[in-house]
């Protein structure tokens, strides 16, 4: 599998007074840079929202990688999260901590298997018919 991190990746994070939250990332890859875009149930019951939705931004250097998650629209008392990460050698897990002035915990983000299987149905797509 390449090390390229384009596609869709299973995740949770801890908040502290909360526990853990589960979201659901899209990652684009070009050059070392990141974007997409990441949607997650809103953990406050006064939340006017069921589901926000977040673009990202950032880069990855060997198997570091940092982004900034962005909600949108801005409001419902989100700040801005800066994410840091180390990628498994498989390039199936990114492991580390998010950070917020005064806040922090930990995040593990798991490539989902969908990646993986239109992966292997391309191999065989391009395998001659027998």
């Amino acid at each position: 599998m390449s090390d390229d991190l384009s596609g869709v990746w299973d995740g949770t994070y801890i908040q502290p007074g909360t526990g853990m939250v589960t979201f659901t990332a899209t990652l684009i890859e070009a050059g070392g840079a990141l974007s997409g875009s990441i949607s997650e149930p809103c953990s406050n019951p006064h939340c006017p929202v069921r589901t926000h939705s977040a673009s990202i931004s950032g880069h990855r250097a060997g198997s570091v990688v940092s982004f900034v998650k962005r909600y949108e629209p801005p409001g419902y008392g989100f700040d801005t999260p800066q994410y840091d990460g180390i990628m498994n050698g498989e390039a199936t897990e990114i492991d580390g901590r998010w950070r917020l002035p005064g806040a922090s915990g930990s995040f593990l983000m798991i490539r989902s298997g969908k990646r993986a299987q239109a992966s292997m149905t391309d191999d065989k797509a391009k395998q001659p018919a027998r």
